[in-house]
């Protein structure tokens, strides 16, 4: 089966606010058996805009991926994300 993977672009905003986020989240990707692989302040970005925080999150499905996503715990931590950080993100298959 193949891997599920959240793939996050995250431009903050408010520090204090995103720090939250991050404490709420955790146990979201945890509860879910989520690896994070990336989280990078600095991407090098070659091309496009700059994108802020690179995150990508791995998971045993992209059943899995979507199911954290929708989850209740990470939706609150969502809504906790949304006021301190515009964020640009997908859940893909690996190959």
């Amino acid at each position: 089966m193949a891997k599920g993977y959240v793939v996050a672009h995250i431009r903050v905003h408010h520090k204090e606010g995103f720090e939250r986020f991050k404490e709420m989240a955790g146990p979201a990707i945890t509860a879910h058996s989520g690896k994070v692989l990336v989280r990078n302040p600095n991407p090098e970005v070659r091309e496009g805009s700059p994108s802020g925080v690179a995150v990508v999150i791995e998971f045993e499905s992209l059943e899995i991926a979507r199911t954290f996503y929708e989850s209740e715990q990470y939706t609150q931590a969502r809504a906790v994300r949304e006021t301190a950080a515009e964020t640009d993100l997908i859940l893909v298959e690996g190959m």
